[in-house]
């Protein structure tokens, strides 16, 4: 290897030391720029941050799933607001966007007395909260699926509208994260009458002669789950096995298999409960 060429040694940035005495002050060193936005966001949960603060995640229509700190949150004027679902006015700043950052928080309006006054509304909204919360990535726009989630929640009141909502709303969800269902046509004969069934593989809806001997291998497809029929409870819960098969086995599989949150099948022990 040859040597290298001997000489005088100069510094690395020679301009740069030159010039560095005719820049501004301001412009010497890293720059530093606040970040903060104003929103409308779902409380998700809530954690203990010291003495009297708490942590927040909150999704957001247009900055998704975002967390940050609310000091005096365990006052007694603003604990009682921060529930599960409750509709918040946010307010979010930080010194540099990757930080965890700290929130002022005005409520909008709770949810809470329509879910704590039935058992099914206070299941569901802590299914709907819990799996946003498991599933979304952090700070990753999702406004359909936002305003969809708030349309939901605004119907907790409406105990006969609640479960089909709901089922809706897993399909949803399925579908933004996705790993959405095709129930158009039959994924082997091409047909659209007929469809009895779902795929567990590519989550596409199959006829009775297009499964042939496979059918005690495949996923019932109830008209519900395409938007027909008369969205009876029990054809719900046959409707939520399905979309709960492609929740655990696809969405929480490509989350490094974690478990789905229990309040899911707390939700559907309370629907079936009903019935």
């Amino acid at each position: 290897m040859p040597e290298a060429p001997k000489g005088p040694r100069y510094p690395a940035q020679p301009q740069a030391a030159q010039l560095d005495h005719r820049l501004p002050i301001r412009a010497r060193g890293p720059i530093f720029r606040r970040m903060d936005w104003r929103d409308t966001g779902i409380l998700l949960h809530t954690r203990k941050h010291g003495e009297t603060s708490l942590i927040l995640e909150v999704f957001t229509p247009r900055h998704g799933r975002h967390a940050g700190v609310l000091r005096g949150g365990t006052s007694r004027k603003l604990a009682p607001h921060l529930q599960p679902g409750a509709q918040l006015d946010l307010s979010w700043r930080a010194r540099l966007e990757d930080h965890i950052g700290s929130f002022t928080a005005e409520p909008e309006r709770s949810r809470a007395a329509a879910a704590l006054g039935d058992r099914l509304a206070l299941a569901g909204l802590n299914a709907v909260t819990a799996l946003l919360a498991f599933c979304l990535p952090e700070r990753e726009p999702h406004p359909a699926l936002y305003d969809r989630s708030e349309k939901l929640l605004d119907l907790l009141d409406r105990p006969d509208l609640w479960p089909l909502a709901y089922l809706h709303w897993e399909l949803a969800l399925l579908e933004e994260m996705g790993f959405g269902l095709d129930l158009t046509q039959c994924a082997v004969t091409g047909a659209i009458e007929g469809l009895d069934y779902v795929s567990p593989r590519s989550g596409r809806a199959v006829t009775a002669r297009g499964a042939g001997e496979w059918a005690d291998r495949l996923l019932p497809l109830p008209p519900v789950l395409r938007g027909e029929g008369e969205a009876g409870d029990a054809e719900i819960l046959t409707a939520l096995e399905t979309t709960g098969f492609f929740m655990e086995n696809r969405l929480a599989a490509d989350l490094r298999d974690k478990p789905l949150p229990p309040a899911r099948a707390a939700l559907i022990a309370r629907l079936r409960a009903r019935g």
